[in-house]
């Protein structure tokens, strides 16, 4: 990779752990609902000046489903309730593990023996994770915290059906039909007078937050980390995502003091390593097919 595209890949890297840290602070003032449907709704503006891409609608709303609409939504709901910001950065970085395993089920896609080591590896951690639940967050918190990385793996694998459509134009319609849905449930959920007082009401720290993850973490990001993907094999590209739960641990301690006993610290590394193993293992498959 060229220097200026490996310092394009950490910059992405270090935005999306710092969206986990504003998106913790954007739910002081909205709602999961309401702050995953605003997100989504200003990363979905370029919609005004760009065609659909050209895939099915059914293809475009399962993917925005999964991909788009179930993963940030289940993190909001886990940051919301008491799920700290680092481990929840962790436990989204596990869809490597479902997405491997997914590929398995659906398309006999036999893992290699190193994917398979991390793949245990990485559940390992989990579970060492799933045994401090239930001290400072509950395990209906985590549980559905746990859609997160599911939705993304589903949505990883869907995604390989719009191949060929522009990246931007596609995440910016992902976001568009992320939106309207989202905005439905927080109008059910929350009722329309408060989500409409959250609105009017927002502070300029709720609204700083809210054009980071929405521009800065959705929009500019995404399209980044898609041209990387383009322009370069996904091995090279993958494993600057490892660095997103070290950002994330590193500023929701900073910024929110957050401190891990030795179980969970031991299990949030196990996972990061088992997420390694899987990733890096990948590298070897091109260059067999090249030899």
């Amino acid at each position: 990779m060229k220097p200026a595209d490996i310092l394009i890949a950490i910059l992405v890297a270090v935005i999306w752990g710092l969206a986990f840290v504003a998106s913790r602070i954007a739910l002081d003032e909205f709602s999961p609902e309401l702050m995953t449907a605003t997100r989504f709704a200003i990363a979905a503006l370029p919609c005004l000046f760009i065609p659909k891409p050209n895939i099915a609608w059914s293809l475009l709303m399962a993917i925005s489903f999964t991909l788009f609409l179930g993963q940030f939504l289940s993190q909001a709901y886990g940051i919301a309730h008491g799920v700290p910001v680092g481990l929840t950065s962790v436990v989204v970085q596990s869809q490597a593990l479902f997405t491997i395993g997914f590929a398995a089920l659906a398309f006999g896609e036999r893992p290699t023996a190193m994917q398979a080591l991390g793949i245990g590896i990485a559940a390992a951690g989990l579970l060492m994770i799933c045994g401090t639940v239930g001290y400072d967050f509950s395990v209906t918190a985590f549980a559905v915290l746990m859609i997160s990385p599911i939705c993304f793996a589903v949505g990883n694998l869907l995604l390989r059906g719009a191949r060929g459509a522009p990246m931007f134009d596609l995440f910016a319609w992902l976001c568009l039909t992320s939106a309207v849905p989202l905005f439905a449930l927080a109008l059910v959920v929350n009722g329309p007078e408060p989500t409409w007082h959250s609105l009017i009401h927002m502070s300029l720290t709720g609204l700083i937050c809210l054009l980071v993850i929405g521009v800065v973490s959705t929009s500019i990001a995404y399209w980044l980390w898609g041209r990387l993907l383009r322009d370069y094999p996904a091995a090279q590209v993958v494993p600057f995502a490892l660095l997103v739960p070290f950002v994330g641990s590193a500023a929701s301690s900073i910024v929110f003091g957050e401190r891990f006993g030795p179980l969970r610290l031991a299990g949030m590394l196990t996972v990061i390593g088992g997420i390694a193993v899987m990733v890096l293992a990948r590298r070897s498959q091109p260059l067999a097919k090249t030899a």
